[in-house]
């Protein structure tokens, strides 16, 4: 691991020659060079082997240690900086930033996240947006969907009813529901927040469908959430995906307690 591999001098940390799971193949360059040095910082900063306030060990040691160029290593903290992870001190180098500063919906910021295991905190904050946001968006659908929209809606549908449920069935179609249903809002401050919400319905439906004996299917919730929307009751809309949301909330809830 990442965190059991580093010497700590002072404020600043040092990296050993020993990082299993980092890259320690030939150098090369390219999109999946940096994102493969993204990964493993960001899953480093989400699991909390750098912690919050901490310095990462400097660009030589890190560069050297995950056998990138400097340059490619400056890039990924860039990209790791614009989602709120790090910031740069002067004299000081890169440091984790605080806890609140991190875009906890950036669909990569979620993954790490859950990779490396989310504490229940994180979990209900997460629920606790979608509970506010998708019951409401939901009752807009209802009220403003176009014919394209309840295609898309019915499609997800379509291709769940073809799987078979399990912890990893449907959950790009489950997914898709969701991302249509915003979509259907017409309001682009509730569509930016697709790919975040889409995220963790892939995790609820992925592990929180796992704990339990025999897996749930979300069908019958999904159905009566797009016959409302069907039928433009927004109200109606409302109230069911207030239901399915409380009902993967407590999926989540068992996934976590297993």
């Amino acid at each position: 691991m990442l965190g059991t591999n580093i010497a700590r001098r002072g404020s600043t940390a040092e990296v050993s020659d020993d990082l299993p799971g980092l890259i320690r193949n030939p150098r090369n360059t390219g999109r999946r060079l940096r994102g493969s040095i993204i990964h493993k910082l960001g899953t480093a900063i989400l699991s909390g082997q750098y912690a919050p306030g901490e310095i990462l060990p400097n660009e030589l040691a890190l560069s050297d240690s995950l056998d990138v160029s400097r340059s490619a290593l400056r890039e990924a903290l860039r990209i790791l900086a614009g989602k709120g992870l790090v910031a740069s001190r002067p004299k000081a180098g890169t440091q984790v930033s605080p806890r609140e500063r991190w875009n906890l919906l950036d669909p990569e910021v979620l993954t790490w996240a859950f990779d490396s295991g989310p504490d229940m905190s994180l979990v209900r904050a997460l629920f606790e947006l979608r509970a506010i946001v998708e019951p409401a968006a939901a009752g807009l659908a209802a009220t403003r969907r176009a014919p394209a929209d309840l295609k898309a809606m019915k499609t997800a549908l379509a291709a769940m009813r073809q799987m078979t449920p399990g912890p990893d069935a449907g959950s790009t179609a489950e997914r898709d529901f969701h991302g249509a249903v915003l979509r259907a809002t017409r309001n682009e401050a509730l569509i930016v927040l697709e790919a975040g919400i889409g995220a963790v319905v892939n995790w609820t439906t992925r592990h929180g469908q796992a704990a339990r004996a025999l897996p749930r299917n979300p069908l019958p919730d999904l159905t009566r959430v797009f016959d409302a929307i069907v039928a433009r009751d927004a109200p109606a809309a409302a109230e069911a995906m207030h239901s399915l949301v409380q009902t993967a909330q407590e999926d989540a809830r068992r996934a976590l307690e297993v």
